[in-house]
């Protein structure tokens, strides 16, 4: 477990997206603008979830009253249809809190 720690530890979103990006990537871009399955990611930490311009999300995430801020984000890659039951997202959850942790920082860099 401390090899986890470590490069959780060492992860500096300057130098790109973490390795666990790579499964948020099949369905969502990183580059503002560009939506994909999902919405694109960039410039949504600190906003209200659902507002992602040109992207039609489900009624239960624009209902959600999120905001994308680091508990929502850990909960929400943990077990989406936990935190938003009636989600289109369909990817299962990352159980793994060092990669989620390096998620949302790149999220935040975005």
């Amino acid at each position: 477990m401390a090899q986890a720690s470590d490069e959780a530890a060492a992860y500096d979103p300057a130098s790109g997206p973490p390795k666990a990006f790579a499964q948020c990537s099949i369905c969502h871009s990183a580059e503002p603008g560009k939506n994909m399955i999902g919405p694109s990611l960039a410039g949504i930490y600190g906003e209200k979830a659902g507002d992602v311009e040109g992207f039609n999300f489900s009624p239960a995430m624009m209902k959600s009253g999120l905001v994308w801020d680091d508990e929502t984000l850990d909960a929400y890659i943990e077990n989406p249809r936990k935190v938003v039951p009636g989600t289109r997202m369909s990817y299962a959850g990352m159980k793994n809190p060092e990669m989620r942790q390096q998620i949302i920082e790149y999220i935040k860099s975005l």
